[in-house]
């Protein structure tokens, strides 16, 4: 999958984007198919939330397809204590975030879109250095726009 160096990268980058926004209190990057790569989630269990967010990300995308809103970018939700954010990162991995209630919105997704497009650059880098999985899409063309994902077989 992706070396352990990126890993650690990748890990930084999550530690680093909590540490800049006080009211996150979970950061998680995982490939679209809901393996963990890294994650800072005190009290919650990583590979239970990346399962759950390969699921929501099916459901997302095929929404955005059956209603021509383009690729998948990112999915809010909220609860009654606080939001699950998820960005995508780069082609095969996504970038969950977990804010409390009283976070603001503009800025967790500010720092959730650069974040996961630096985690995008990271894991694509490392998988084309490593040679993508069979399962894996292609890698899309430079002059695409957006952090968008592949879209899955329906």
């Amino acid at each position: 999958m992706v070396p352990e160096a990126e890993v650690r990268d990748v890990l930084d980058e999550l530690q680093r984007l909590r540490a800049r926004v006080p009211l996150l209190s979970g950061a998680l990057a995982a490939s679209t198919d809901g393996l963990v790569l890294a994650h800072d989630t005190p009290g919650v269990e990583a590979e239970g939330v990346a399962a759950l967010t390969a699921a929501a990300l099916g459901v997302s995308i095929r929404m955005t397809d059956a209603t021509g809103r383009g690729g998948f970018r990112e999915l809010l939700v909220r609860g009654g204590s606080g939001y699950i954010a998820t960005y995508a990162a780069g082609s095969s991995a996504v970038l969950t975030l977990l804010a409390e209630d009283r976070i603001n919105v503009g800025r967790l997704h500010l720092e959730g879109r650069r974040a996961g497009a630096r985690i995008g650059e990271l894991v694509d880098a490392a998988l084309e250095r490593t040679g993508r999985p069979a399962t894996a899409a292609p890698p899309r063309p430079a002059a695409a726009t957006g952090r968008t994902l592949p879209q899955r077989p329906t």
